[in-house]
């Protein structure tokens, strides 16, 4: 049984190795998004200095892998088999739900996860126990409930406070620095990199490198014994040291920005480690303790007292961590994703909205717009102008194309710094994902990046990474009960179905993933030409990428309608209520992706000389509506199909099958001429085409006169005839309106 028990402890570093990757890939976000966002440097010079502050807070920690331990469950109480239960359905759980998170982009707490995972495991077994102790257990026997309770509480209690503070500091550095910060710089930056600096040294001592290996003895004794000292001279000389730099024409706010990176990075490795390798080592620690007995004891008899005592991690198990997870972060495309979520969701400028709207966004949009204009009625004119002036967008200085300013990025690293460090100091558990993603969100507020076309998206977007955070929560805690209670009464077998059910999601994760980012890569080809025609100030090369996006985006609808039409029709024969749904979700995301096309119809007309402008701009909107009916045709299609399927309605009959069947043939062939017409720019045939609209309208209507004969017959149910008459309709309004789309396109193309 020790034998199995140590292939068992073996899997758990797998299963580590996977959770540092996904771990880091979802906690990128807390040291990435400031820097990576104000384009503080190149990417490259970004993920060094962060791959280094991950491989020094990892190889110097020591942890806090006594949560791990002793944090959640009462170990003196639990069996050598137990522990071990509990551990591995913590593992398993843990990968697989960080890599959901970081496959849909959304940022979620690895330290929630791992407490929910624990508490959940630890509730399943604790319950079995003491159903089998005739009331001699109670939950508190085995459960840390004090220490669980207070690490939940700050954990979501930070979220508010980050996002306040992250306001308020915001706020003010705008009002010292403004967006023209250049101008400003020589009055304030001195005291301010001098403050900035000081308190990512203060958090690197209090909350990176307090658990770690070296800070033991005097020196520890020295820095938390004179930490008044430490600061105030740290603050005198760094800023002596920010004005100097400043005089040498350094930017000092990119300074600041690295300086948290690193400091960020440091703090999330030294600290978060325990989140990833923290079980895997309490599984090894307690095989060892096992093994120590010489064969005396048994597994299910072994009690865990030797978990009390504190972790003593070997530097090799830090170093290969540090090694894993650095490699995880330069490789990692969920990480980009991540960090793009965030930054999507602060950034400064306009841009397509990843988010949708929701009921509770607009009301607090409406609610805080009705009070914002209350409050500013009472505010004296002057005063109003002069915070105005303070937050005049036009002055804003971005640097290569960031999502927003260097004094924005440098308030984010500090402040979610400094909080967890004080949280820390206060023996408050953090969240440094809630901390840092809410610092960003308060302070894209207070910044007005969340204007009134944008902000009931962003709190959407918001509200929606939050959800996911209770989610997360809630998830952890079931996911790892249930798991818990399978591989208690399941055994060996149990724990091999699970291993094979994680294995077989996290391979489906990826191949979705995979997937995804195709989608994700067609789509930035066509934002390279909508990127081009932003950038560009000649009236003709405008006017060239215009076609050219027109085309690109025509071509995609059509092909779109073809393909959707023809599953429509054949879900709706076959009664496969599976694709219809497909449809219609397929369908809605077009309808949003034609939104998003019709704005940049906009941006391009704006670069448009005057007279063409006026012409062009015409045919372009005239095209988009077409395209927009076409998908709306398609909508009404295969909404009463998908209804009449899902209750089981009558099937169209066998003459309505063929009759149907090979006119979406001839439609489906029509539409793909049509567009490759549209992306060869050829139109030549123009006729030809129009003539072939009209034969297939004149079909059509054909068909519907002979199923109106058979309804006059009473042949045949009404249910029937009703879905089938529309879908005739539809696909005729399908056939007018690409008609209409090709002949606007001419003359948009036409020269």
């Amino acid at each position: 049984m020790e034998t199995f028990y140590l292939f068992l402890v073996i899997f758990l570093f797998v299963l580590a190795i996977f959770d540092l990757s996904v771990g880091v890939s979802n906690d990128a976000v807390n040291f990435l998004n400031s820097a990576i966002g104000s384009r503080a440097a190149s990417f490259k010079v970004i993920m060094v200095i962060a791959a280094i502050g991950i491989f020094v807070g990892a190889s110097l920690s020591n942890g806090m892998m006594d949560i791990a331990r002793h944090g959640i469950y009462q170990p003196q109480h639990f069996y050598f088999s137990e522990i071990m239960c509990i551990l591995f359905a913590v593992m398993l759980t843990d990968v697989v739900l960080l890599d959901v998170f970081n496959s849909l982009g959304m940022p979620t707490s690895t330290t929630v996860s791992l407490v929910f995972e624990l508490l959940g495991g630890t509730v399943a077994l604790a319950l079995i126990k003491i159903s089998n102790s005739d009331g001699a257990m109670q939950l508190g026997d085995l459960l840390n409930t004090d220490k669980a309770f207070t690490v939940i509480l700050a954990i979501f209690l930070s979220v508010a406070i980050a996002f306040f503070f992250g306001s308020v500091v915001q706020y003010i550095s705008r009002l010292i620095f403004t967006f023209n910060y250049k101008k400003h710089t020589k009055y304030f930056i001195a005291l301010f990199g001098g403050l900035a600096a000081t308190s990512i040294l203060y958090f690197m001592l209090i909350k990176g490198v307090k658990e770690s290996s070296f800070m033991t003895g005097e020196l520890k004794d020295m820095i938390y014994g004179h930490t008044d000292r430490i600061v105030w001279g740290a603050f005198i000389g760094f800023t002596v040291l920010m004005q100097i730099l400043h005089w040498l024409k350094v930017n000092v706010f990119k300074v600041v920005v690295l300086m948290g990176t690193f400091a960020l990075a440091l703090a999330f490795a030294g600290n978060d480690l325990v989140n990833f390798i923290g079980v895997p080592l309490a599984g090894y620690s307690s095989y060892m303790d096992l093994m120590a007995q010489g064969g005396t004891t048994t597994t299910d008899t072994f009690l865990m007292s030797s978990l009390l005592e504190p972790a003593r991690t070997p530097w090799y198990f830090l170093v290969g961590s540090g090694l894993v997870m650095v490699i995880a972060l330069a490789t990692s495309k969920k990480a980009q994703n991540v960090v793009k979520t965030s930054l999507d969701l602060s950034r400064q400028t306009e841009g397509n909205e990843n988010f949708g709207t929701s009921p509770v966004a607009r009301v607090l949009v409406r609610t805080c717009n009705n009070t914002a204009s209350t409050l500013l009625s009472v505010v004296p004119p002057r005063v109003k102008d002069w915070i105005d002036s303070r937050f005049n967008h036009d002055e804003m200085i971005l640097e290569n194309k960031a999502s927003f300013d260097l004094v924005r990025a440098s308030v984010n690293v500090v402040l979610s710094g400094l909080l967890i460090a004080v949280g820390t100091s206060l023996k408050l558990p953090l969240s440094t994902t809630y901390v840092a993603f809410m610092v960003a969100m308060g302070s894209s507020l207070a910044d007005r990046a969340w204007g009134r076309e944008s902000a009931v998206y962003r709190i959407t977007g918001v509200l929606s990474v939050i959800g996911g955070w209770f989610i997360t929560a809630g998830a952890a805690f079931t996911i790892c009960f249930l798991v818990a209670l399978v591989i208690h009464f399941g055994g060996i077998a149990a724990m091999a179905a699970m291993v094979g059910l994680a294995v077989y999601m996290l391979i489906h994760s990826q191949i979705t993933y995979k997937k995804k980012m195709k989608k994700e890569a067609l789509k930035e080809e066509v934002n390279t030409t909508v990127a081009k025609l932003r950038d560009t100030t000649d009236g003709h090369e405008a006017l060239s990428l215009f076609r050219e996006h027109s085309r690109e985006e025509l071509q995609s609808v059509l092909l779109f309608t073809a393909d959707m039409l023809d599953k429509s029709v054949h879900g709706f024969m076959n009664e496969n209520l599976r694709e219809l749904r497909k449809v219609l979700s397929a369908v809605e995301e077009m309808k949003i992706h034609l939104k998003q096309v019709k704005r940049v119809g906009t941006l391009g007309v704006t670069h448009l000389e005057h007279d063409i402008a006026v012409e062009k701009g015409l045919y372009y909107y005239q095209g988009n509506d077409f395209a927009s009916e076409i998908v709306f045709s398609i909508r009404r299609l295969a909404e009463p199909s998908k209804e009449h399927v899902d209750n089981n309605f009558s099937p169209l009959n066998d003459i309505q099958k063929e009759d149907f069947g090979q006119m979406t043939e001839s439609i489906v062939a029509y539409l793909k001429r049509c567009a490759t017409m549209i992306a060869t720019n050829d139109y030549h045939r123009l006729d030809d085409v129009v003539a072939e609209s009209v034969t297939l309208t004149n079909q059509l209507t054909a068909l519907k006169k002979g199923e109106l004969k058979r309804i006059q017959g009473q042949s045949g149910s009404t249910k029937v005839s009703m879905v089938y008459l529309n879908m005739v309709q539809e696909a005729q309004n399908i056939v007018s309106f690409t008609a209409n789309l090709i002949k606007v396109s001419r003359k948009f193309q036409k020269e």
